[in-house]
């Protein structure tokens, strides 16, 4: 029950604040949309006629997995860091929950919140493109999941830097262009990535997606390796970042900024 509490709470102060500060919302909905158009333009005007289908469908998963990763990934980061400024980090220390329950709750909420703006955003594409994607939910679902524990994992590694360092935000921007790396770079181009947060559940989403694989057609080893990766990422990320929490705690960092 009280994780139930904890959780509509966290849901609640993610949905006040999108709808608060719904100008800035939109205006990073648009600005996303935006580097699409660019993304869609260059294809259109310099890429090979005869691929342009499969890599505008290409472009159009990647660059919204790449929403996702950001938004999951950094948002930790950004929470922390606003507490800080706050100066309520050390309350949620103090809080009978533990600080990582309610950053792992908040987490939950803002996916929940960033995978409406992504449907959003991916029929918006769908409809500027006129290139229609298989979206088998079946087949969907249980990657998406499977990366998403891979993406938390990472962002508790960052929320845990986060509480030791305070600033964090050119990091948090360097980090966009690390992510954009690993989302739009093709498997078959460079296997060793598989190892790497997520990445797995992009290639596997693009068979989906792209090339209308089911989830019989998927082979067992391909969520051996995104299953052993999520829960690889997510004990080290939150032993990371209890690790760190304790460095703060001892260094007497969490009562100021």
């Amino acid at each position: 029950m009280r994780w139930l509490n904890l959780f509509k709470a966290n849901l609640r102060k993610e949905y006040l604040e999108l709808r608060r500060y719904l100008p800035n919302t939109l205006a990073m909905i648009v600005t996303f949309y935006v580097i699409f158009l660019g993304m869609f333009a260059g294809i259109q005007l310099i890429g090979d006629p005869s691929t342009q289908e499969a890599n505008i469908q290409f472009v159009i998963v990647n660059y919204i997995f790449w929403y996702l990763a950001m938004m999951v990934v950094n948002n930790i980061g950004w929470e922390v860091t606003n507490e800080a400024m706050r100066g309520t980090l050390e309350q949620l220390c103090m809080s009978p929950m533990g600080i990582w329950r309610i950053m792992l709750t908040r987490l939950l909420s803002s996916t929940l919140a960033n995978i409406l703006i992504i449907v959003a955003l991916l029929y918006i594409s769908v409809l500027t493109t006129g290139q229609w994607l298989n979206i088998d939910i079946i087949a969907l679902f249980p990657i998406l999941i499977l990366s998403l524990i891979s993406m938390f994992g990472l962002g508790f590694i960052i929320a845990g830097l986060s509480i030791i360092l305070k600033q964090v935000q050119a990091f948090l921007q360097i980090l966009q262009f690390i992510l954009a790396g690993l989302t739009f770079v093709p498997l078959s181009t460079a296997p060793f990535l598989a190892y790497f947060p997520f990445v797995k559940g992009v290639d596997m989403v693009r068979d989906v997606m792209i090339n209308g694989a089911t989830l019989t057609q998927l082979g067992i080893g391909d969520f051996i390796i995104l299953g052993v990766n999520a829960l690889f990422y997510s004990i080290i990320g939150l032993a990371f970042f209890l690790y760190c929490e304790k460095v703060a705690m001892k260094k007497g960092l969490l009562a100021h900024y």
